[in-house]
């Protein structure tokens, strides 16, 4: 691949070093994806500069003009301490008439929104939980026609934050404590979905008009499954420790007929053009003792770790970690947005 001037964009407190020696196990997974790509891009021969987004707009303008960096590489969770915001830096960048990678703005919004993202499935007639939400803010109304158990999450957070085992209801009164709970620690709006008993789910897509999507990849809860509801936790996804002591692991998901994985796989895809995503993105799914699948959340521009689920399923596929980055780089430089017809 030609080499490029990369922008790297990268929360402010994510700025990764040059070298990990010496860090705390703590303080290298923080920054690992960003090490990641960092080191993987300029091992690659790109001359890449990082800006680490807290709020500085006019920074970010500033480098685009005065550097003019042939594409943006986008590693932001959020802007000015807002998740739902990182969509505004990518559109400001169409305005900029500056390329980036991963996911348009429209594809962003509409993925982030967990109530829209569920309206437009619906829409589309793929198969989604049924679902209930509790506006944060709002006096509280029991919802009809939910069947318990129900599972309840923000409306907006992703990484897991908020989810535990308590997270699963099984009455009224519980779901009402469990609404309370998000409302309270999260500040966001509460979504209420019908729990999905079953095998936990991933499938990665990548492409603007041409879409691939790699290995279907499962969250094995390992000997969690004996004693507790399999969900995907923020201890059982991000705690190496936790993951150990339990046996949970993630890999290629076996013992699935060919035919099945050819409608998974195809389903995925029907996400990613419904929610009008582009780049990369990784699809949530749940796959029930029946055969049945739901699809849970669509995940725009999901974590790139090295070794992490979205890139173990691309080096499964026969996608090198270096020539997934360069992927994602030239899908950046190929989309279309609308300000490239006045070119």
């Amino acid at each position: 691949m030609k080499k490029r001037r990369i922008l790297l964009l990268v929360n402010a407190d994510l700025i990764p070093p040059d070298d990990l020696r010496g860090l705390s196990e703590d303080e290298i997974e923080a920054c690992r994806t960003e090490y990641n790509v960092l080191s993987t891009l300029s091992n690659a021969g790109h001359e890449v500069r990082v800006l680490g987004m807290g709020d500085k707009i006019g920074e970010l303008r500033r480098v685009v003009r005065d550097w003019r960096p042939e594409i943006a590489f986008n590693l932001l969770e959020e802007f000015s301490g807002i998740v739902t915001y990182d969509h505004y830096v990518v559109a400001l960048l169409e305005l900029m008439r500056q390329p980036y990678t991963g996911c348009n703005p429209r594809g962003m919004m509409l993925s982030r929104d967990k109530v829209l993202t569920k309206q437009i499935l619906a829409y589309h007639r793929i198969p989604t939980p049924r679902f209930h939400l509790f506006p944060w803010g709002k006096a509280w109304r029991e919802p009809r026609g939910l069947e318990f158990p129900l599972f309840v999450k923000s409306a907006t957070d992703d990484a897991s934050l908020g989810i535990s085992q308590a997270s699963i209801v099984h009455d009224p009164e519980r779901l009402r404590e469990r609404v309370q709970f998000i409302h309270e620690q999260a500040q966001s709006d509460a979504l209420a979905e019908q729990y999905i008993e079953g095998r936990e789910l991933y499938v990665g897509v990548m492409g603007n008009e041409r879409l691939t999507a790699f290995p279907v990849w499962e969250l094995d809860f390992g000997k969690l499954s004996d004693v507790q509801a399999g969900i995907a936790t923020r201890k059982v996804k991000w705690d190496p420790a936790y993951q150990r002591r339990h046996g949970i692991r993630t890999g290629p998901a076996g013992d699935l007929p060919e035919a099945q994985v050819a409608r998974i796989t195809q389903l995925a895809r029907r996400v990613y053009r419904a929610l009008h995503m582009s780049g990369y993105a990784r699809m949530d799914m749940r796959l029930k003792a029946d055969g049945s699948v739901f699809v849970l959340e669509a995940n725009a521009n999901p974590n790139l770790t090295y070794g992490e689920d979205f890139a173990e399923s691309g080096d499964v596929a026969g996608i090198s970690y270096e020539q997934l980055l360069n992927r994602i780089v030239q899908l950046g430089l190929n989309y279309q947005p609308e300000w490239r017809l006045f070119e």
